[in-house]
């Protein structure tokens, strides 16, 4: 049986994984949204990408068994095993001091950008100068008919996994949204808006 890992609850971790290997990402309790990017281990310009997944599947996110694309549109992660409602979100982008400071908080907050580029940083690999858009894995936002989009618990329950395989050599960022803004219209993290640990296991 392979390990379990944790991501604490608000900080971010960086995973190296070859080409062939799986990640299987944790719910644990069912509330938690993940952050999560790719990059080729060996060529740090070239990351997943959400627009160009989008545009070479023509839908919001792929199905089980369908891959996510680069930049440069070459296979980085397929979608192996989905075992929650299979609700994600590919459309917005993390959390970052940007957003805090808009939002009006003060001082220092934990944010999805800073935990991208700290998990980075503790492997040597050179951080993007730009948080990229992310796959926010349990993020449940859909797109209403008039266009506008809600923001609404995510719908996973404890336990709840989704697997990834790499299709090359890669690294990858998992952070475990810090949003906890006492916001009624943002449940980002659950009702109660409380971050909460997340893990995974690689083999």
């Amino acid at each position: 049986m392979p390990d379990v890992h944790e991501v604490p609850a608000r900080q971010g971790k960086a995973v190296q994984m070859s080409s062939g290997d799986h990640i299987k990402l944790i719910n644990t309790y069912g509330t938690q949204v993940i952050d999560m990017w790719a990059f080729n281990a060996n060529d740090p310009h070239e990351m997943m990408s959400m627009h160009h997944t989008k545009s070479m599947l023509r839908r919001l996110m792929p199905r089980v068994g369908e891959p996510f694309y680069t930049y440069k549109r070459r296979p980085i992660l397929t979608l192996f095993e989905d075992h929650s409602p299979g609700i994600h979100e590919t459309l917005l982008p993390a959390c970052d001091k940007y957003r805090y400071i808009a939002d009006g908080v003060e001082g220092y907050h934990d944010s999805c950008g800073d935990n991208l580029t700290r998990a980075l940083e503790s492997i040597n690999f050179p951080a993007p100068p730009v948080t990229p858009q992310p796959f926010q894995v349990w993020m449940n936002c859909p797109i209403n008919s008039d266009g506008e989009i809600d923001y609404l618990p995510p719908a996973s329950q404890p336990g709840d996994y989704t697997v990834l395989r790499a299709e090359m050599d890669c690294v990858i960022v998992l952070s475990a949204c810090p949003y906890d803004l006492d916001n009624p219209n943002m449940p980002i993290n659950g009702p109660n808006g409380e971050p909460k640990e997340v893990h995974y296991e690689v083999w």
